[in-house]
């Protein structure tokens, strides 16, 4: 099976089975025929071999990215103009998605990008509460319920050809502490990087803007 081949099933098989707690919805994007369709175009298009992959991992999806799209980081406005993919999704631009197609058109291309990395998140299912996007660690009863799931889905991506010696972390508070205290217990990395979540970056520290791709640029080389 190729990488694509690998994700597309992992997508499909994807169910949190533990009890989430009262309010908190599960998004799952990968039932949507248009998803399955999109999804099936990229990883076709930038995984369709047997290459190993660094593993750049960010939090858990959010509700105008990856929660429509089905690809991680990449809205529908990127997923179009970006990546070649035509798509009938709403066209809502993202502020991650917008962080990381300017990284990316930074460094090179979006082909060669994407024969390097594996973009996906630590918790690959994603979460709302009262309409707004959640982290599993806003909730400390999600996170401990849904750490097996973590821990089970993470081993399954790194059977994608993933490079162990390093991977990068977005999100260089919570998220990295709790992948870091995992990754004692289970020794999935040699090393974690961390960098600055791109929304923390386009929401608050805009007017950097440059000096932290140059940072992305810097830790990814």
């Amino acid at each position: 099976m190729s990488i694509a081949e690998k994700i597309i099933a992992f997508n499909q098989s994807l169910k949190i089975e533990a009890d989430i707690p009262s309010g908190i919805n599960v998004l799952f994007p990968f039932s949507d025929e248009k998803v399955i369709e999109a999804t099936k175009a990229f990883y076709f298009k930038y995984y369709n071999d047997n290459n190993r992959r660094t593993i750049i991992l960010g939090i858990n999806p959010g509700r105008h990215g990856a929660g429509i799209t089905g690809i991680p980081f990449t809205d529908p406005i990127r997923l179009l103009k970006e990546c070649g993919i035509g798509n009938s999704f709403k066209k809502n631009p993202e502020l991650s998605s917008d962080f990381v197609y300017r990284l990316i058109n930074t460094i090179s291309n979006v082909k060669d990008f994407y024969s390097k990395f594996l973009i996906s998140s630590l918790c690959p299912l994603g979460f709302t509460k009262d309409g707004k996007n959640l982290n599993y660690y806003d909730n400390k009863t999600l996170e401990n319920s849904v750490t097996p799931f973590i821990v089970e889905t993470l081993r399954k991506q790194i059977d994608f050809e993933i490079n162990t010696e390093r991977c990068f972390c977005l999100g260089e508070g919570k998220n990295f502490k709790y992948f870091s205290r995992i990754n004692r217990q289970y020794n999935f990395f040699k090393e974690i990087i961390p960098l600055s979540h791109p929304r923390y970056i386009m929401q608050y520290k805009r007017k950097m803007l440059n000096q932290y791709i140059d940072r992305y640029k810097n830790a990814l080389s």
